[in-house]
């Protein structure tokens, strides 16, 4: 798929990618800027949840996972500066490796006291 940067958008640093990409056109990079955004908040998230609960498997995965947003979106950031095919693709393999390492967290951690006291049932 092609994407179109705006030329002003182009030749910046990581803040100023962000912050062009959220404020204008097009929309849906804009979008694309906000949800990846959103993803690196999230996956802070998890990774303080897997520390509190000293889960060293969950701990692994969620800072591996963390490394890879953090990864796909200095990539990102680089596909807006210059327009290379090679950095959209490593923010796309970067995205994948993070799925992988989330997807690794919902079966390496075992149910929660609730799930656990329900029998893992919902009522």
């Amino acid at each position: 798929m092609l994407v179109n940067i705006p030329a002003a958008d182009q030749g910046h640093g990581l803040g100023t990618a962000l912050g062009r990409a959220l404020s204008s056109p097009p929309v849906t990079l804009a979008a694309h800027a906000a949800l990846g955004t959103l993803l690196l908040v999230a996956a802070i998230n998890v990774l303080a949840r897997a520390i509190r609960a000293r889960h060293k498997l969950a701990i692994a995965a969620s800072a591996a996972g963390l490394a890879a947003i953090v990864g796909a979106a200095v990539s990102g950031a680089s596909f807006v500066n210059d327009s290379r095919a090679g950095a959209s693709m490593a923010m796309a393999v970067l995205t994948g490796v993070a799925l992988l390492c989330y997807l690794g967290n919902l079966f390496a951690v075992p149910p929660g006291p609730a799930a656990a006291s329900h029998g893992g049932k919902d009522d």
